[in-house]
């Protein structure tokens, strides 16, 4: 059990726990079939997660798809499972709820391109006024209503969005796709292998296990910078990932053969979000002749870059993606959409990066979390559709669960060179709240050094680095006591002298999704690297610098404009195709994710900044530093050089953008995207559709969740003197449950591995073991930097064995529990589970043996209430689940006398049912025995 301070912990703390032809189908008339033309945390994505825990660019080119249309019709003739479910949804259209609205789209020339569920045609003035990302919901709605898993009531609930939203109603809803990647997609499928053996043992039908909408699955979280600063990097690193993870890359090879529906890209083509954004995303779905917009939910949180291009997507956890891989409506609670306006135009040399840095502050200040962001204005005319996919693709770090750009004529221009062209114009709607950015105001910024949404002007940075060395330990505090600030280390670097201060930087990396599909920004970072060379300006060799493209498509362009050249005599070689320095190492870096530990365990200064910024700051060798009036470094004339003198205008970005990004680069990336590479393609998997657990394997192992699953409910819900595993303040996030990065030697998870025979060099990271159970509960809450208040001050992955007074591994801890017979609860503060990592962020808690999750009356917490984590909990919850409410109060009682209310997290009926069968994944399996 957790009791947290707030709802903000929705997301993780209450985490207990059609297929058929698609086109990419682009109508002239587009607007009449996408609707998005026509501190309390509450993730959407937070059911599932809840219900788990309580058991055991397109950029602007047009792409050929045939290779991976003739791939998907393979899928669909070799499974009969599917095809029995489209001869049934195609009975079920004659009974529509809705069929009077399903209206024809006519081709200019005669016929139509297929029908579509007419929002107009319902007839009522409400729809006109909603915001355009709830127009998707509704349309979804209309569309899949059956009156079964969707009512008509729900529709009415959309339809009545402005009076609804606000007492946080409950909603079904059906996303087109699902999106995994290997992290996450590694655990999904062996989810799915267990669940096949599930039903096996009770006697039902294995097939019955396959996805029923499109799957794809992008292998990019698995490359690690080994190799930096070489022509070979690319092939190095790449021979490193596949010697490290061979098992896994063919475990989701065996996946994507034993698994219909399911499309998997090989390792080194790129990052998963730039791949969806330039290749799978499809803005349009064609259905057996019925049009509907695309919309995707996916196992990485920044599934929402896609919303840049007008397709609704968020990230959820894995066993939710699970679900709706299964086909089960994923119960939400309908959001309030923040209607943000654009207004103006981008100043010279500001960035897209500089734009999502500054909005990310504005919107965690307004408090968006678990809503909608919908961007209007004139202002997003003025921006490309890259610097949208920029925005949009940090919806997690303020807070959103999307980030949503209608299609306009920005996006229709991107069509327009796919041989489509119309005009659309902006109507007026109403929202929850507005807020309002003026581009022309924007200024260069960077955030850090901890936190994202800590936004730092760059003509401030200086002075901001001084305050954090200074300011006592916290998101912007490093309390170093003024003797120690000048303090310097000496080193030799290849027998050279090197010196070493507080805010020198160590890593520089151009990275993540978040700005590697962006020409602009990556074609500025080329220029400046340019203009440093011939100014005589070289980084310093120390500095670990990499460059990890979201794709192929951009190295092409790099290559096409000659400037990669100059990236690599500054350092920034190309190592690699994936998501690189979320974990590995930064000081400075393009990435949208700094929170102190995630991404080195020894960098505890982490700033995020445009890739050009990263460039500049690498050349610096230091954060301290005050770019408009101290020179970078100098030159080979002898002469200060200032950033003034090589940061790119923005007409300089936009002649190279213009000759450098070419159609064919697109087209060519992506035709062979399918082809693996020889690796991938020597890789030997088995043909069967029951997966072969190996049981020494330490990447996949059989998890426990269904041993010993019977046909009925397990029922039981109480707790009973249990004791505090953990005692915690605000804001631990996933980052610090989950378990992510390297593996600690002295670890419980490294105990296990050596036990099995693992060398400490062949460790890997949490993340490539997502798969195996037992290494990933020996790694929750391993977070080094955890504060954990039984500790009293120290911080680390540890806590007190009440009954003892034994400081233990977390892990350690839980088990002694466990075999004592003894149940466990957690005291949290404020925005406990917010942020991404959901997935094992839910299980690993899970396999700790938490019972249930409730929250703490507002105003109250665990100190206002004089609990200090040392007393046993009591929780009488009502054993037979109809008794149990959504959000009903329940009493909690002290051995030490103590006895308060709290609050049930369950938001829905559909929570509580999943609650009731010991997790989403049970309660599936049983409803498909029942079909």
């Amino acid at each position: 059990m957790s009791i947290s301070a707030s709802s903000s912990a929705a997301s993780l703390l209450r985490a207990a726990a059609s297929s058929s032809t698609r086109t990419r189908f682009f109508p002239s008339s587009l607007r009449h079939l996408n609707p998005s033309l026509v501190n309390n945390h509450r993730s959407i994505s937070s059911a599932a997660a809840r219900s788990f825990h309580c058991s055991a660019s397109r950029w602007s080119h047009r792409l050929d798809c045939r290779s991976h249309l003739s791939l998907r019709a393979q899928i669909r003739a070799s499974h009969p499972i599917i095809e029995r479910f489209q001869r049934k949804f195609s009975t079920m259209a004659a009974e529509h709820p809705f069929k009077s609205v399903l209206t024809s789209l006519p081709k200019p020339g005669g016929g139509d391109f297929g029908k579509f569920y007419s929002l107009p045609a319902l007839n009522d003035p409400r729809i006109d006024k909603l915001p355009y990302s709830i127009r998707i919901l509704l349309e979804s709605a209309v569309r899949i209503c059956d009156n079964f898993q969707v009512k008509k009531e729900d529709v009415e609930k959309i339809i009545d969005w402005e009076n609804t939203s606000p007492k946080q109603v409950e909603i079904p809803f059906k996303p087109a796709r699902v999106l995994l990647q290997d992290f996450t997609g590694v655990p999904a499928v062996v989810d799915l292998a267990c669940m096949r053996d599930a039903m096996n043992k009770l006697g039902s039908d294995t097939n019955k296990i396959n996805p029923l909408v499109p799957v794809d699955l992008v292998i990019d979280h698995s490359v690690q910078v080994d190799v930096t600063r070489s022509e070979n990097a690319v092939q190095a690193n790449m021979e490193l990932e596949f010697q490290r993870n061979k098992e896994r890359f063919s475990f989701l090879k065996w996946g994507s053969n034993a698994f219909r529906n399911m499309l998997v890209v090989p390792p080194g083509s790129g990052i998963v979000h730039q791949v969806t954004l330039e290749y799978l995303g499809w803005v349009v779905f064609n259905t057996d002749g019925v049009l509907y917009p695309d919309s995707v939910v996916g196992t990485d949180s920044h599934t929402t870059m896609i919303d840049g291009l007008g397709v609704a997507g968020w990230g959820v956890g894995g066993i939710e993606a699970e679900a709706a891989m299964l086909g089960q409506p994923m119960s939400m609670v309908l959001p309030g959409v923040v209607g943000f306006k654009l207004s103006g135009k981008l100043r010279n040399g500001v960035t897209a990066t500089d734009v999502v840095l500054t909005a990310t502050q504005m919107l965690r200040k307004h408090g968006v979390v678990g809503k909608f962001v919908e961007f209007y204005g004139d202002g997003m005319g003025e921006l490309s559709l890259a610097d949208r996919a920029t925005i949009a693709n940090m919806s997690p770090e303020y807070g959103a669960t999307m980030g949503f750009f209608p299609v306009d004529h920005v996006t229709l221009q991107y069509l327009t060179l796919t041989g489509r062209s119309d005009e659309t114009p902006q109507q007026d709607r109403v929202y929850s709240s507005y807020l309002e950015l003026n581009l022309a105001e924007v200024e260069p910024c960077i955030s850090g050094p901890k936190r994202p949404h800590d936004w730092v002007p760059l003509k401030e940075m200086k002075a901001d680095w001084k305050s954090c060395l200074n300011n006592k330990v916290g998101f912007k505090g490093f309390a170093v006591p003024k003797e120690a600030r000048e303090k310097v280390a000496k080193f030799s670097f290849h027998r050279q002298p090197a010196e070493l201060k507080h805010g020198s930087v160590v890593i520089a990396a151009i990275t993540s999704c978040t700005n590697t599909s962006n020409p602009n920004v990556m074609l500025g970072a080329g220029l400046v690297a340019k203009k440093a060379c011939e100014l005589g300006l070289q980084v310093k060799p120390w500095i670990k610098t990499s460059l990890a493209p979201g794709s192929g498509v951009v190295t092409k362009y790099l290559l096409q404009s000659g400037l990669q050249e100059y990236l690599n005599k500054q350092g920034f070689h190309i190592v690699g195709y994936g998501c690189t320095t979320y974990i590995i190492a930064a000081a400075v870096l393009s990435g949208n994710r700094n929170f102190e530990g995630r991404v080195h365990a020894l960098t505890r200064a982490n700033y995020l900044a445009s890739p050009p910024l990263v460039v500049a700051y690498a050349l610096a060798g230091t954060v301290d530093i005050d770019f408009d009036k101290e020179p970078i470094g100098t030159g080979k004339d002898g002469k200060s050089i200032f950033f003034r003198d090589i940061w790119p205008s923005t007409e300089d970005v936009a002649e190279a953008v213009q000759s450098s990004v070419l159609p064919d680069m697109f087209r060519s990336t992506y035709q062979a995207i399918t082809k693996g590479n020889p690796m991938w393609n020597q890789l030997s998997v088995p043909s069967s559709t029951l997966y072969s657990w190996d049981p020494n394997s330490t990447y996949i192992h059989e998890p426990p969740y269904f041993k010993n699953m019977t046909t009925e409910p397990p029922g039981d819900h109480g707790v009973k003197d249990a004791y505090c595993l953990l005692n915690f303040g605000d804001s631990i996030t996933t980052d610090h449950i989950s378990p992510a990065g390297s593996i600690h030697k002295d670890s419980p998870a490294a105990k296990y591995l050596f036990g099995h025979g693992v060398e400490r060099k062949d460790f890997n990271s949490y993340g490539s073991r997502r798969g195996n159970d037992e290494v990933m509960a020996r790694g929750t809450f391993a977070n080094i930097r955890l504060v954990n208040k039984l500790l009293k001050g120290e911080v680390g992955p540890k806590t007190v064995h009440v009954p003892t007074g034994e400081k233990l591994y977390v892990f350690d801890a839980a088990m002694r529990y466990k075999d004592a017979g003894h149940e466990t609860v957690v005291l949290a503060g404020a925005e406990y589970g917010s942020g991404s990592s959901r997935d094992w962020a839910a299980k690993g808690p899970m396999l700790l043996e938490w019972a249930s999750y409730l929250c703490f009356k507002s105003g109250e917490d665990a100190d206002t209430l004089g609990l200090t984590g040392h007393e046993r909990y009591t929780i009488d919850l009502p054993s037979k689940i109809s008794d149990i409410r959504p959000g009903q109060d329940v009493t909690v009682k002290t051995d030490k006398g103590k006895s308060f209310t709290c609050i049930v997290r369950f938001d829905t009926e559909v929570e509580l049912a999943y609650f009731n069968h010991g997790g989403i994944l049970p309660y599936v399996i049983r409803n498909l025995i029942k079909q």
